[in-house]
């Protein structure tokens, strides 16, 4: 066998197949060279060379004989990367999204608000609107008239390093020892609290925030401070109303917050459980947009000593 030259600019590994590296392959195969040494020429894998001429292959000579064709293995590869191509639902569902971007800026709702209430609405069925993520992605790659500086929730979502100190001490169970009813929010008196906190100077006033997994109920106390004698006296007013329902408390424990600022152990008594983690969703959503109004640093001074959402 002699030296065989290739006229091609030689094929980048990692890259597809051109249609000069097919006809190389269909020359080479023709002169009889072996899958490892086109592969070696084509600077890929024998497995890639493999493949190729199964996609390639076509029966001639009335079906006696079966070769490898460039033009073949061209065509099939065209008609593959066809189906592979990711089709967005934009067009599709142009109206459904004309509507979300309407909503949020007439009313300022969340993506998700805008997409569940066109659901609830019966304005569109579920086969014609997108998911939340899906309105995200859109957002990011310009799609919708929406911009990420529009959406200071998710501008804020920022990945933060914990910490974790050795010896803490954790008042509770972990909230991996929940049971599923809990987590599927089927039984009521299953509460999640936690602490919002104005001006950093210690003479602020505080927002304690309660949230019940059932039924969503949301409850805002106004303190006078972030103290402990405050909050536990807050904690002791509302574990009058709502204690023979009070089933468990999930805090959060995980930075120590909670430890310094409240006496969780009259709390444990109260409550048949009580869970800590380091996030609370449901809560938390809800103090998120708490934040739209009081941003952190600023002072809370005018908002009622009660009331419920």
């Amino acid at each position: 066998m002699g030296i065989a030259y290739s006229t091609t600019n030689g094929h980048k590994k990692g890259k597809h197949l051109s249609y000069e590296d097919r006809m190389l392959i269909q020359i080479r195969l023709k002169d009889g060279y072996s899958l490892r040494a086109i592969a070696r020429e084509l600077t890929c894998s024998p497995t890639t060379i493999s493949n190729e001429i199964k996609r390639g292959s076509t029966l001639l000579y009335n079906g006696t004989k079966r070769r490898y064709k460039a033009s073949r293995g061209q065509k099939v590869y065209e008609e593959n990367r066809k189906a592979s191509c990711h089709h967005y639902s934009y067009l599709d569902k142009k109206a459904f999204i004309e509507l979300v971007e309407k909503k949020f800026f007439s009313t300022g709702w969340f993506l998700d608000v805008c997409a569940g209430n066109a659901l609830i609405a019966g304005d569109f069925t579920r086969n014609q609107v997108v998911c939340t993520k899906t309105l995200y992605n859109y957002v990011d790659m310009g799609l919708l008239n929406i911009r990420n500086h529009n959406l200071p929730m998710k501008l804020r979502r920022k990945t933060k390093k914990h910490l974790l100190r050795l010896n803490k001490r954790k008042l509770g169970r972990s909230i991996e020892e929940r049971p599923k009813e809990i987590e599927e929010r089927k039984e009521f008196g299953h509460w999640e609290c936690n602490l919002v906190i104005g001006a950093k100077s210690g003479q602020d006033e505080a927002l304690l925030t309660l949230l019940e997994r059932k039924t969503r109920e949301f409850m805002i106390v106004k303190l006078p401070d972030k103290s402990a004698k405050s909050v536990m006296a807050a904690f002791e007013t509302l574990l009058d109303e709502i204690q023979r329902t009070l089933r468990s408390v999930l805090h959060n424990n995980y930075d120590g917050q909670w430890f310094r600022v409240c006496d969780l152990s009259n709390l444990e008594k109260a409550a048949e459980t009580l869970y800590t983690m380091r996030i609370q969703g449901s809560v938390e959503c809800h103090n998120g947009l708490i934040r739209r109004f009081i941003p952190k640093g600023k002072r809370i001074g005018f908002l009622h000593s009660r009331r419920r959402l």
